[in-house]
């Protein structure tokens, strides 16, 4: 740290010297400045999209990282623009959006407790704070919400007026992206893909694991992901 007290006058000074040991009597008109130097346990996460799923506090509720890469891509963050997370989970999505473009902002829907629980450690972990989590269900939770640049709808899809209320509120021009793992949600996602036109991309991805003493692919269950654009 430095203090830097009376500047500009005859009696300028200026302190320095580490926070835990600081010793010096700094007067009480001063400006502080503060330099953070981490050490080398600490761990760098990157402002591009995909953190590793291990930087988030989750259930098994959560957009996988190669996954969250594609629709973070899809969903195109830019700056001062606000998402709509629906069914956030964990809030992966979310924050990595507010993460990736300044002054991005987001709301994140979710009604499971301990989720919400785990969305407000996660934005305190990974620096967004200012993301607004919204407990309870999407339709009845959108209503009030400032229209939004871009909609993620993640968890909810089957659910009643979900959609609608979403595609209605979404501005001109605004993104819509949505991911689908269950037959039933990707079943909803063909018929509005063939109402509404956009593009849709199946997901596969597999991870080698130990089999034995040697290694294989495992595959996570394939996503179905769309994305439109409302004109």
């Amino acid at each position: 740290m430095s203090a830097l007290a009376a500047m500009g006058g005859d009696r300028e000074i200026r302190f320095d010297g580490v926070a835990n040991a600081w010793t010096h009597d700094v007067p009480d008109f001063h400006v502080l400045a503060i330099e953070c130097v981490a050490n080398h346990t600490a761990q760098w996460y990157s402002r591009v999209g995909g953190l590793p799923d291990a930087a988030f506090t989750h259930d098994g509720q959560i957009t996988k990282q190669a996954v969250r890469s594609i629709t973070l891509a899809a969903l195109s963050p830019y700056p001062d623009a606000l998402l709509w997370d629906v069914g956030a989970g964990c809030g992966s999505v979310a924050i990595e959006w507010m993460r990736a473009a300044r002054g991005a902002r987001a709301y994140a829907i979710e009604h499971n407790q301990d989720r919400c629980e785990m969305i407000s450690q996660n934005c305190v972990r990974l620096g967004v704070e200012k993301l607004q989590l919204i407990k309870g269900k999407a339709p009845d939770e959108l209503r009030e919400l400032e229209v939004p640049d871009s909609v993620f709808i993640g968890g909810s899809l089957t659910g009643v007026g979900v959609f609608e209320h979403c595609w209605e509120r979404l501005r001109p021009g605004g993104r819509l992206v949505a991911n689908a793992v269950t037959l039933e949600s990707e079943t909803r996602l063909l018929e509005l893909h063939q109402q509404f036109g956009g593009q849709l991309t199946r997901l596969s991805v597999q991870q080698a694991e130990p089999v034995g003493k040697f290694h294989g692919w495992r595959p996570s269950m394939p996503v179905t992901q769309w994305q439109v654009a409302k004109t």
